[in-house]
């Protein structure tokens, strides 16, 4: 836990992780567009920001209060740094109990010093600060809440103003007075924000998680009904063996029964582990199928723990294995210089009655570093490991000899995903048009959910949708000559993912432009956790409403609780090719080029978060834009990235990116121009 204090004029925040906590104020507020961000601290830019307004009204609140410390959302969580940004989301609700004071600052509430009491107590009940989801804990879990209007001036406290408190949420007087939670049922807790609203639709039931003493990891994007139901399990389960699973059971899966027996039965055959890997090309449905298999597991042995695991990269399995430490509250798990991955093998691997399933999502790349995929997976009869991949190579390796061949939907499988996916009922003739239209799109469940998206978002008929196929692909060979001689699939823009994201495509250029742009600066960037921050708006719900467009297509997976969004490969590689045969991929990689630019840090240590999550960016965007495009920005954003890697300790990427920048600065200014010698 962060805490702020200022020190000689100076704000400064103060890392607490394994030391003892000191007293401390906490500052309740609504989030405005210029906050103070933690990154303004280090780079000394607070007083510039709209927001810095209530940080010295927190500090000198605190400090009539005899308290040097306080806690405020926006600046004490380092928000590019995921981990800790989830344990923060898990430990919130204790933070707030723990405080000595809870300043509730309402800038609606703009009353004259000299008005009345009515009107004050009008003002007051009429604040949204009481309409919204996440501040419910911030009103129940702390002892004393003490609330103030836009001028500073205090209205009163939790205890005094009790029966407006009381009146305006229906909150029972037992929970505001800091009674057992416990002594109300969950459904009455749930009621507590049943008229409260949230930004994103599933955090009207994430806010409740502190209320109903639950964790469960975020998965914005699954809808707030998934979302209940997923928190109903863990509710249910508290005497079943602990299990993360962070997407819900997917209601609208069907199919694929002979391979979900073949995983069931061999999994835990004859009462022992085993080791299985599901391989097929992307968009095939391997995670929908896993996924399918770790909800059934847990439905049907309630001793068995189930682990999802994203394996697509080092820093997403390092979050996943500290998630199962945690939940497993296995020692040293919040200990921040304690390898995880080793704890839970460790811990995994010990003799023990449970069974245990991990499923290592998107295990396309088993290197990791100086060590390999398979030193962090745990020895255990009792332990099962499901893998999914593209690479039949890396299958084989992890599970020979149970490796499942994942191939193409049968064509009533598919008719029955489409159905599940659009939402009218389909007629017996609409039913036949979607046959003919399903084997144009070769059965492929990525380009089915896409072209439902489609048919949902605009109301139309599969035929009508079919026809669309038609003219998407009547319109490509114009440009086959254009096709490179190396033939490889993601060149080929007649393909069902490419006919899908294309149709989307021209649809979304005619109702958002803004919308269609990120898109394009996405092909131009690493296809994961693309930062909201490298998207360009005018303003927070200009850039929202552009996203949320991209949602509705099912063109991007959005991930709020990180502030970014993902594409899937083929549609990443499609967009690329797509850019690219419009010659206009130069120009979007100079887009992207200028955008992570502006973003990326400096070298400081309290950098540090921000540059690794725009590293991966910006080291694609450089080694996918054009060595004549070597001066400007491009030369600026490899210096950067290159001073990141080396105070990363990353030396050998770093000297790279150094050499690259002065032999361009040798040939563009010169041996004897300070930036050459500089870069020497």
């Amino acid at each position: 836990m962060r805490l702020l204090r200022f020190d000689r004029g100076r704000l400064v925040s103060t890392d607490f992780r394994g030391k003892a906590i000191p007293p401390y104020a906490i500052l309740s507020h609504r989030w405005g567009d210029s906050e103070v961000l933690f990154e303004d601290l280090a780079a000394v830019t607070y007083e510039e920001k709209a927001g810095y307004r209530k940080i010295e009204f927190c500090a000198a609140q605190a400090a009539r209060d005899q308290l040097q410390y306080f806690w405020i959302d926006t600046c004490c969580i380092d928000k590019w740094d995921l981990r800790e940004r989830s344990k923060a989301i898990n430990s919130m609700f204790r933070w707030y109990r723990n405080a000595a004071r809870c300043y509730v600052f309402l800038p609606d509430v703009l009353v004259a010093a000299d008005a009345s009491r009515s009107a004050w107590d009008a003002s007051f009940c009429a604040s949204e600060w009481f309409t919204r989801g996440w501040t419910l804990q911030e009103l129940i879990a702390p002892a004393s809440v003490e609330f103030f209007s836009y001028q500073g001036q205090r209205i009163g406290d939790k205890t005094s103003l009790e029966p407006l408190v009381h009146k305006t949420t229906g909150i029972p007087l037992t929970a505001l007075r800091n009674g057992a939670l416990d002594e109300f049922t969950v459904d009455e807790r749930r009621d507590w924000a049943k008229n409260r609203k949230t930004t994103e639709e599933e955090d009207a039931v994430y806010c409740l998680l502190g209320i109903l003493d639950v964790v469960i990891p975020a998965a914005y994007g699954e809808g707030v009904e998934r979302a209940w139901r997923r928190l109903q399990m863990e509710l249910e389960a508290a005497g079943s063996a602990p299990s993360i699973i962070p997407f819900s059971q997917n209601e609208q899966f069907v199919g694929r029964e002979s391979q979900l027996a073949e995983l069931e039965a061999k999994l835990f055959e004859y009462s022992q582990a085993t080791t299985m890997a599901i391989v097929g090309p992307p968009g095939t449905g391997k995670s929908q199928l896993v996924l399918e298999v770790a909800h059934r597991t847990i439905q049907r042995n309630k001793n068995c723990s189930v682990f999802w695991i994203d394996a697509s990269d080092t820093d997403s399995l390092y979050r996943s294995y500290a998630g199962i430490a945690q939940k497993l509250n296995i020692p040293g798990w919040d200990d921040e210089k304690a390898d995880s991955r080793q704890l839970v093998k460790a811990h995994l691997s010990g003799k023990g009655e449970r069974q245990c399933l991990l499923v290592f999502d998107n295990a396309d790349d088993v290197s990791l570093g100086s060590a390999h995929l398979s030193d962090y997976v745990p020895q255990s009869e009792q332990c099962a490991t499901l893998y999914t991949t593209t690479n039949s190579d890396t299958a084989k390796k992890l599970a020979t000899p149970n490796v499942l061949q994942l191939r193409e939907m049968t064509p009533s499988m598919a008719l029955r995903v489409l159905e599940n996916h659009v939402e009218a009922s389909l007629t017996a003739t609409e039913q036949q048009e979607a046959r003919l239209l399903l084997r144009e799109l070769s059965y492929l469940p990525l380009a089915i959910v896409q072209a439902a998206a489609y048919i949902n978002t605009r109301n139309i008929t599969p035929r009508e949708y079919r026809s669309l196929v038609a003219r998407q692909k009547e319109a490509v060979p114009e440009r086959d000559s254009e096709l490179p001689k190396d033939g490889l699939p993601e060149h080929d823009m007649t393909g069902p993912i490419a006919t899908t994201l294309l149709i989307s495509l021209n649809q979304i250029r005619g109702d958002s432009q803004l919308a269609a742009d990120y898109l394009f600066l996405a092909a131009c960037m690493d296809r994961k956790d693309i930062p909201l921050d490298l998207l360009p708006a005018s303003s927070p719900r200009e850039r929202e409403e552009a996203v949320k467009v991209l949602s509705r297509y099912r063109l991007v997976a959005r991930r709020p609780a990180e502030s970014s969004l993902d594409l899937h490969k083929l549609v990443h590689r499609a967009l690329r090719e797509w850019l690219r045969r419009q010659e206009r991929l130069d120009e979007w990689t100079g887009n992207a080029i200028r955008e992570l630019y502006g973003v990326f840090p400096g070298d400081n240590h309290g950098s540090r978060s921000k540059w690794r999550r725009l590293l991966p960016h910006a080291k694609y965007v450089l080694s996918h834009s054009s060595a004549e495009k070597e001066g400007g920005d491009r030369l600026k954003l490899a210096q950067k990235c290159a001073m990141a890697l080396y105070n990363d300790g990353r030396w050998r990427e770093a000297e790279e990116l150094f050499v690259r920048v002065m032999e361009t600065r040798t040939r563009v200014l010169g041996d004897e121009h300070p930036d050459t010698l500089a870069s020497m």
